[in-house]
Parts: C-alpha cells; structure tokens; sequence
C-alpha cells in the first residue's frame, strides 16, 4: 500500500515537473526599464530563463541559450533571461552588456516572479512555452541543448 502511495506521489511530481499547465500571469521589468507581460508572448514559442550572474552553470549556458535564441528567432522563438532578487542590478546589466545579450533581460527585484513560476530557488531553471501560453517543459540546471532544440522545432511547427 505504502509503495503504490509513493508510485503516486512519484508520478504526479513528475507531470507537475514536466511543467503542464499555463503559464502564469506575470508582469516583468525589462532592463530599459519597460515591462512586459506573458500575455503578450501568445503565438510565440517562449524560453524563460530564471538565472544569476554569481550562478556559474547559468553564465556558462548563456552562450548556447543566445546561439539557441539566434537559430530560431526569426521562427517565432524568443528568450526572457530573468535575474533573481538577490542578483545585484548593476551586475545584471554589466552582464547583459558586455555579453551582449540579444534577448529580453527582466529583473525579479521582488522574487514575486520566481515565487510565481514555482517557487524558484535552483538557477538556472528554465521554462519553454508553447504558443499557446502553456508550459511544455520545465529544466532544472543546464538543459540537453539537442532535446531543447528538437522540442523548440516541433513547438514551432505547431499551429
């Protein structure tokens, strides 16, 4: 009895892993200062980035998230990088500069957006969204960038 209570348990925690579900309504603020809010990614294939400049394995991804965001951004693909609360802003924006990323860079000032994306604690985790709003899979450390590229193309062939 104990056992088929874990496999349960066991199986429910990995489809709320896989990230199922729409995403939730969030307002994030852009380094210019602007905001920008998920309802306005409906028909777009969506990467957000919960990551840290102090988070090695999350600046040692950037550079394949901006190859991944290159490839297929002129398909209907785009990139948030969210910064956690802790990360100083004036680190942030070094980073997004120097780097020049060519994504959208929002600040969590508040943490309300990683509270609001499943508590988010572990950097990098990462969301991919389909176009309708709904998240399709969830990655918790660096993601298996020949499985994220596979799943990007089959999203964007989507309707």
């Amino acid at each position: 009895m104990a056992l088929a209570v874990l496999l349960a348990a066991g199986g429910w925690w990995l489809l709320r892993g896989s990230g199922f579900g729409a995403a939730p309504q969030t307002t994030f603020v852009l380094l210019d200062g602007s905001t920008e809010n998920t309802s306005a990614w409906r028909g777009k294939v969506v990467l957000v980035n919960f990551w840290a400049t102090s988070c090695t394995t999350c600046v040692a991804e950037m550079p394949r998230i901006i190859a991944t965001y290159d490839k297929y951004h002129g398909q209907g693909y785009d990139t948030v990088a969210v910064a956690m609360s802790y990360d100083p802003p004036s680190y942030v924006v070094n980073y997004a500069q120097t780097r020049k990323l060519p994504f959208k860079v929002a600040f969590d000032n508040t943490g309300e957006a990683a509270l609001a994306w499943g508590d988010v604690r572990l950097t990098p985790t990462t969301y991919l969204l389909n176009k309708r709003g709904e998240i399709v899979k969830r990655y918790v450390g660096e993601p298996d960038f020949a499985e994220l590229h596979r799943l990007i193309e089959e999203l964007l062939a989507q309707a």
